[in-house]
């Protein structure tokens, strides 16, 4: 829409054209791109112009390039308003335009995201809602960070929320590619802020991942997103819910605050398990990502037969079926306990790592990663397509985690 109208606001303008003599009546000629020593005589740029006028509302290009080649000839007495016409209100106008496709075609194929983001900032000075830019810059700050580039991590961050916001409320980019529709878009939104936002705060990351979990689009069925999410749960509420736990309740006798506090603590593991029975059901048997499979499965099983006494009676029902059942949202913090508690809801120690005890079982330690994958690293062509991720056999600690 923002394309139309800028074309449309190019053709009223140039409907008020200088004319220039009779011009209409010559037969316009095809100079060459630029005009050679010898060739900027009264009789080409007569034919030049002519030619602007006959095709500047059916070859806009062709329009272009003959606008610059009368302009980078001497000028005349007498063409004064031409050539300001043909320099500030056709070319110019032009320029602009070509500005945000120009700033696609460094992100996605020459991959010059320095030149990008210059480009692209140029543009959000005059249009600070032009959608296109800001989602093309928000991936250019992803694709970069993959690389360990971080220079453009805060920019990508402001430009990916506001491309969500602007999204949201119904603005549409002149095209979506890469991506193919809206829901594909805001999902890689979603993601580039929560990957960017997980190494400082990853209880800030944790809706955003959500988010692109629950958007339909290939993401979705990624494996990656929802170790994010196992993760940010882990390093965010769980690492927060269990320091206070033991700060609060560690070495004490059992009280309803503190089996309070363990209830919800639980929430945060239940919610861990299912992200990690996500990703191994997704996971599929394809060799690459054997390694991160079994990493996951084994965060898994451990967070599983904690909540379970040990057991992991039901682990392989829960992996067949999870992907059949939507996301859970984030936990409500609970006020009041359940009409039930589990077995194992008796804090008693808190282990080398920090980690709540309960009845005797040493709960998972807080391990950063739980040997998720590093990011992935997607083709700038399509986003959506991911190559294959490097795992470690087993869960790192967060000082080991890779930032995007």
């Amino acid at each position: 829409m923002t394309k139309t109208i800028r074309v449309l606001a190019i053709y009223a303008t140039l409907a008020l054209l200088p004319v220039f003599g009779s011009v209409i009546e010559l037969k316009a000629q095809t100079p060459a791109a630029s005009p050679a020593q010898g060739q900027c005589t009264p009789e080409n740029k007569l034919a030049w112009y002519t030619e602007f006028r006959a095709t500047f509302k059916t070859d806009q290009n062709r329009a272009y390039d003959l606008a610059q080649k009368y302009l980078a000839c001497p000028s005349e007495a007498g063409e004064e308003s031409i050539r300001n016409y043909l320099k500030n209100t056709f070319v110019a106008v032009i320029d602009k335009a070509r500005r945000t496709p120009r700033v696609s075609e460094l992100v996605y194929d020459k991959k010059d995201y320095a030149k990008a983001f210059e480009l692209g900032k140029q543009v959000l000075t005059d249009e600070p809602d032009n959608v296109k830019v800001l989602m093309d810059l928000a991936y250019a700050g992803y694709l970069a960070a993959t690389s360990k580039v971080d220079t453009f991590n805060a920019d990508s961050l402001v430009y990916a929320k506001k491309a969500i916001q602007l999204l949201q409320a119904g603005s549409v980019p002149d095209n979506w590619a890469p991506y193919t529709n809206k829901d594909e878009a805001l999902s890689y939104l979603n993601n580039t802020v929560g990957v960017l936002t997980l190494p400082k705060n990853a209880a800030e990351a944790l809706p955003y991942f959500l988010k692109t979990g629950q958007l339909d689009g290939k993401l979705k069925k990624q494996p990656i997103t929802y170790v994010y999410i196992a993760e940010a749960y882990q390093t965010g509420p769980y690492e927060k819910l269990s320091a206070e736990y033991n700060r609060l309740y560690k070495d004490k006798d059992e009280t309803p605050e503190s089996k309070l506090a363990l209830e919800n603590i639980n929430q945060v593991i239940d919610r861990m398990i299912d992200a990690y029975a996500r990703a191994v059901s997704l996971a599929g048997s394809e060799a690459a990502i054997q390694a991160s499979k079994k990493a996951w499965m084994d965060a898994l099983t451990t967070w599983y037969k904690y909540r379970h006494n040990q057991s992991d009676v039901g682990l392989t029902d829960l992996i067949a079926s999870v992907m059949t059942k939507p996301l859970p949202p984030q936990p409500t913090p609970l006020t009041t306990l359940p009409a039930a508690t589990p077995t194992t809801s008796t804090p008693t120690s808190s282990n080398a790592a920090g980690s709540t005890v309960v009845s005797g079982t040493a709960a998972p330690a807080p391990n950063k990663s739980s040997g998720a994958a590093s990011p992935l690293t997607t083709s700038p062509k399509n986003p959506a397509e991911t190559a294959t991720t490097k795992t470690t056999p087993k869960p790192k600690t967060r000082n080991n985690h890779r930032r995007p």
